[in-house]
């Protein structure tokens, strides 16, 4: 069984308010390298049980990738508990995405929700 998941706008607000670490891969059936990181994101999935790795296809699922202001594609976005935390477009050797796997584990996430707090407020 694979261990990534097709995120829909049907169950992307379930899985995100499951809490935890949600990476997301954009794609779409067209896009070469978007076919070339797939072996990659499904690696880092298998690797990393209890993170949700979740697969959007960008051409069924516009709005989704709308929300997320893909412009590129494959773009790799980090979810955790809620808060997005990291998005970058291209192609990634498995290495990076082991770091941000890393990084986003290692966050403080009272850091994180305090900053974007601190930012809705200087919006406001």
């Amino acid at each position: 069984p694979m261990a990534t998941r097709e995120i829909t706008a049907e169950n992307f607000n379930t899985i995100v308010e499951a809490g935890g670490i949600v990476l997301l891969d954009f794609w779409a059936e067209w896009c070469a390298p978007c076919r070339s990181f797939a072996p990659t994101f499904e690696a880092a999935s298998e690797a990393h049980p209890d993170i949700v790795f979740g697969k959007i296809d960008t051409e069924a699922q516009r709005e989704l990738a709308g929300a997320f202001q893909v412009r590129s594609i494959p773009t790799i976005a980090a979810i955790r508990d809620g808060v997005m935390v990291f998005r970058q477009s291209g192609v990634l050797p498995a290495s990076a995405l082991e770091r941000i796997v890393a990084g986003v584990r290692e966050l403080d996430m009272e850091k994180v929700r305090a900053e974007v707090e601190a930012d809705k407020q200087s919006d406001a």
